[in-house]
């Protein structure tokens, strides 16, 4: 099944005319238990895909919010084998949700690619995303992984200009996930307006749907990018509740409060269009 999980469920929101709120979590983070609840609510909570990031010590794109995410998984004991384990958890409840793995090169390299990809298919993984593998190094990757029916995603950015799209487009699956911002996650904000265009160039190359990420805190701000683009991506918002939650002591409940968040960003996602009807 795999990447056909993919396909099926954003030709199922085209049908429906709007666009997909993917949520992004770090596997683990702040604790095995919790994490796990986090993962499991988020389809009720309206998420149309899920990002689960497998924690790495040095996450060169990621902001301060996902940092100490990855930081408290780690501290947590997650691992990569123990990210795949949330999933397969997380597989044998729900069959149809889409689960795309995040993260960096390092942890899948160590493991082997076929190894990976064969284990990463068995425990319902869709897609993945590997933010320091440079497509001209993926190759030996994407074998292993169209073998195994996994999409590889790759992310195109502002700077990806057209001698580079070709490379960028090459051997991708499942959707094209657009870096809005020139940075690091959480810390600029997208502008809707300067990313329509980079949209519809996308899809034109590719012909895949097109997320569009890294800058997408508020309710206001889903919206106006689900209007233009096939997914709105939210992580460091959610990733901070969990700290919020943390730092407001024992009364607070972790799981409620991410999900209370990831309820009311998808809420917007899904009525974006609704109102331009």
């Amino acid at each position: 099944m795999t990447k056909d999980r993919i396909d099926r469920r954003f030709a199922a929101l085209a049908a429906e005319g709007r666009a997909a709120f993917v949520a992004y979590m770090v596997a683990g983070d702040p604790g095995l238990e919790i994490s796990q609840a986090i993962l499991e609510g988020l389809p009720a909570a309206g998420a149309d895909l899920i990002e689960v990031g497998f924690p790495f010590s040095d996450p060169m794109a990621e902001g301060p919010s996902i940092q100490l995410g990855s930081q408290r998984a780690l501290k947590a004991g997650m691992t990569l084998q123990g990210t795949l384990d949330m999933v397969a958890a997380f597989r044998a409840k729900d069959q149809d949700t889409p689960i795309i793995l995040m993260g960096y090169l390092n942890p899948v390299l160590n493991r082997g690619f076929d190894r990976f990809a064969a284990d990463a298919a068995a425990a319902g993984v869709d897609g993945l995303i590997v933010v320091d593998c440079p497509p001209e190094e993926s190759d030996p990757l994407a074998d292993a992984l169209d073998a195994n029916g996994v999409a590889l995603i790759r992310l195109a950015t502002p700077t990806t200009d057209d001698k580079r799209l070709p490379a960028v487009m090459r051997r991708t699956s499942g959707f094209i996930y657009y870096v809005s911002v020139a940075g690091v996650t959480g810390v600029k904000e997208a502008d809707a307006g300067a990313v329509a265009q980079p949209v519809q160039r996308l899809r034109a190359a590719s012909g895949l749907p097109v997320a569009v990420g890294f800058g997408i805190r508020t309710p206001e701000r889903a919206a106006e990018v689900a209007r233009v683009a096939d997914a709105a991506v939210v992580g460091s918002a959610l990733v901070d509740e969990i700290a919020g939650a943390l730092e407001a002591g024992t009364n607070e409940n972790v799981t409620e409060r991410v999900l209370s968040k990831a309820s009311a960003l998808a809420k917007a996602v899904r009525s974006a269009r609704v109102r331009d009807a």
